[in-house]
Order: structure tokens, then sequence, then C-alpha cells
């Protein structure tokens, strides 16, 4: 027989195995059936839409005005620059968020990754290709590197560069791939549990552990709107919420209606105060108010029909009851 459970069993082995510098397996177990994919999977996501990394939103090269353009001098053209740039990983020193940083080369020389490293920024691509230049050539250019999340495309970041900047698609996101594997594992005479195995590949701008760490800050934090003390609402409690508000209409006085003087001169010599007297009352004994001829009738019930009621309207007992209280109390 099966044995009965009253909760799910807890993982409690957990196992960094570091394949190398930007390349990690995580692994957890024992998950009952079907929970480590549920956890799997939404981690996958939040690795590879949440990791906070670096990237050249935009770049200003001395001598060209658009990506069309060209250098004298350098063998690719400004959209082949660009290309190769987009290609660089940086990371900026000091927990900068952002930064401007200036270059300049002579040839002959072909420009790598590491050549961009400076007191600012630190290249986590040294080896990346991103121009060659002949003896008669010189080349000056500044890059903003920004720090960010996901995708931004170059036209939500044009309006905002100082003029002579081309604007760059943007990709922050550190994470370069991340797979998950779900393996059985036996848990005493049961083969049925599982084994979830995180494989994460960064750019070297993050660790796959601390990418794995700021994923599931992430995620817990996503999640901590549901432990809010706000209760869900069922049926009945909306029900009375918006009784509630109707309420608190009903019960205003009938200053707010903006009646006429001598509408509201009626009403106030027949001691009715508040809005929900009005609703309660039927038409006939609306028109019975003493003084109170047709044209002002006339215009209570527009006015109350622009407040949201109408003479002789149907109320909840509740509503009735608490509104009754109200004006006794009078």
């Amino acid at each position: 027989m099966k044995k009965i459970k009253t909760s799910p069993l807890l993982p409690k082995e957990f196992v960094v195995e570091q394949i190398s510098e930007n390349e990690a397996n995580i692994i957890a177990y024992p998950f009952e059936t079907g929970f480590a994919v549920s956890l799997a999977h939404p981690l996958r996501r939040f690795l590879l839409s949440s990791s906070v990394g670096y990237a050249p939103v935009a770049i200003k090269i001395e001598g060209a005005k658009h990506e069309f353009d060209s250098v004298r001098g350098m063998l690719e053209d400004i959209s082949d620059f660009i290309i190769n740039l987009k290609g660089i990983r940086f990371k900026l020193k000091n927990d900068a968020k952002e930064a401007e940083l200036n270059y300049s080369f002579t040839g002959p020389c072909e420009i790598k990754g590491a050549d961009l490293n400076n007191d600012e920024v630190e290249v986590v691509t040294p080896d990346a290709f991103l121009a060659t230049l002949n003896e008669d050539a010189t080349l000056n250019f500044s890059i903003k590197v920004f720090q960010g999340i996901g995708y931004v495309p170059s036209e939500e970041i044009r309006e905002e560069l100082p003029e002579g900047y081309i604007a760059l698609d943007a990709f922050f996101t550190p994470v370069r791939k991340v797979t998950y594997d779900i393996q059985n594992v036996l848990v005493e005479d049961n083969p049925n549990f599982e084994k979830v195995v995180i494989n994460i590949v960064t750019d070297g701008q993050i660790t796959p552990l601390d990418a794995f760490r700021n994923a599931l800050e992430v995620m817990y934090a996503q999640l901590a709107v549901f432990n809010s003390e706000i209760s869900i609402k069922s049926p009945v409690t909306i029900e009375r919420a918006e009784e509630s508000a109707e309420l608190k209409k009903l019960t205003e006085r009938i200053d707010e209606l903006g009646l006429s003087a001598r509408s509201f001169n009626c009403l106030d010599r027949s001691n009715i105060k508040y809005i929900g007297e009005i609703v309660m009352m039927s038409q006939n004994d609306l028109k019975n108010v003493k003084n109170l001829g047709k044209k002002s009738f006339d215009e209570i019930v527009e006015k109350l029909g622009e407040y949201g009621f109408e003479v002789g309207a149907s109320l909840s007992d509740d509503v009735v009851s608490a509104l009754k209280k109200k004006i006794e109390a009078e």
C-alpha cells in the first residue's frame, strides 16, 4: 500500500558542480514527482530574463555620422564595427551603473577586446575581435556602457543620446544558456523521486552560481506579493465592498448634487439631508415634498441620475439598515 502523506518531501541535497569558470551544474534532490520541473522551468526563465549585465548602448566614432558610414584606414565598415562591438562583453568596475569610455588607436594594429580594458571597465571577452587599422589610420571613438536586464532595442535608446552618438541594440543578459534535466532518484524503496540538474553558462560578467542566486532573489521577490496581508476576495467580500462604496455615496449630503437654491431649499426644509433619503423615496413621495414644483422635481431626478442613482431604486437590506441608522443618528 502506498504510504499516505500529509506534506511533500523536502529536498535536502544541494550540489554545485563547477565545469569551468563560466559553466556550472546546479543540482538538487530529492523532489516529489512533478515538483522538479515545476521549479526548474520558472528558474530557467528568471535566469534568462532577469540576470543583470552590461552592454554598450551607444557609440560615437570620430569622422562617422551613421552606422552605414566608413572610417578612412579601417578595414571594416561602421556596420561591421558595430556587429563586432556587440560581441565584446564589458563589466564595469566599482559597482558603476554606467560609464562613457573613450579610446584612441593608431595603426597598423588589430583591435581586440583586451585592448579596451581600462580603469573603468573590464572586458570579459579579451579575444573578441573588433577592427583592423592600416598604417595610416587613426581611430577615435567613445562607447556608452550601461547596466541593465534583458534586451532593449536601439529605438528606445536613441532619443536620450547626446548629439553624435549612434544608438545600439543592447543585449544585457549575461547568461548565455540554461538547460535542465530531470532524473529519477531512489529514496528508501521508492525510485520515483526526482533530481534536477540545471546547467548554466554565462559570458563571464557573472558566475553561474551568482546568476542562480540572483534568479532566486528575483523569484522570491515576485512571489512575495502572494504573501501579503491582503486577503483573497470571495464573491461575498466583493459584494460587500461594492455595498460599502454605494453606502458611502448614499450617506453624502444633498449638497453634493449641485442643486439649484430653490430645489435644495425645498428638500432642506423637509429635513431631507442625505442623498440616500431621496433614493429611498418613491417618485410620488418626492413630488409631494412641500413647495417642490415639476421643474425642481425634474432637476433632482436628473442630478441624482448623474450621481449614479434614481428615485425609488432598490437597495439591499444591509444598505437600507445602515442608511437608516445614519439618518436616525443625525
